[in-house]
């Protein structure tokens, strides 16, 4: 039993590092993209302000807040998953132990999550591709603002979330053999998640007697 226990630790030890190393990924594409917020509301003020101040408006303005914002959209994507950020129904599922838990993900990551992200990135490389061959321009901007440089990230983001998605069924497997859930690399979190995961112990006491 000792070298056997010793070879599960081991190989226990090793998936952690992998999906650590792959969340890790995950979480420098997101903060990287995050920079786009700023982007966006900058060019969002400023275009306000030539607007309707100045009487100034810009062709190019628009264009940079979709791309900006889709940028966004699309690179987030990984970064949630690897937060276990997106927005579930777990009516139902908070109720179930680890084990269970874990068997439901796999079953829904290998039906719905791979198919429909495998379309993602096929799909979004065909579109990719075709954009740079012609170099695509924006139709909406009388700037002609080049976007075949952003429909690069559509499979990019595809294949970061396949990637991301190898990751959560090795989570899923795991807590399926030994019932606990890997600890994830952590980040930014919501007050509502930290005080859910916090030590009652330690919740702060509000005397209502007080004024």
């Amino acid at each position: 039993m000792g070298p056997f226990l010793g070879k599960e630790t081991k190989k226990g030890a090793t998936v952690l590092k992998l999906v650590h190393a792959i969340e890790g990924l995950s979480l420098w594409v997101g903060r990287a993209f995050a920079w786009c917020i700023l982007l966006l509301t900058l060019s969002v003020s400023y275009e306000v302000f030539v607007r309707y101040v100045l009487n100034a408006p810009t062709v190019w303005s628009f264009d940079v807040m979709v791309q900006m914002y889709g940028a966004l959209f699309l690179m987030a994507g990984p970064y949630a998953l690897a937060q276990d950020a997106h927005v579930r129904g777990d009516v139902l599922y908070r109720l179930f132990s680890v084990r269970w838990q874990a068997r439901v993900d796999f079953t829904l990551y290998l039906l719905f999550f791979f198919p429909g992200i495998m379309a993602l990135f096929w799909f979004g490389w065909e579109i990719a591709s075709d954009s740079w061959r012609y170099k695509e321009v924006s139709f909406n901007s009388p700037a002609g603002i080049q976007i075949y440089f952003f429909k690069t990230l559509i499979p990019l983001a595809g294949g970061l979330l396949l990637i991301q998605g190898f990751a959560e069924l090795l989570r899923c497997w795991h807590a399926m053999r030994t019932g606990v859930w890997m600890e994830r690399l952590d980040d930014v979190r919501e007050t509502e998640d930290m005080l859910m995961h916090m030590d009652p112990d330690k919740l702060p006491v509000i005397d209502a007697s007080r004024k």
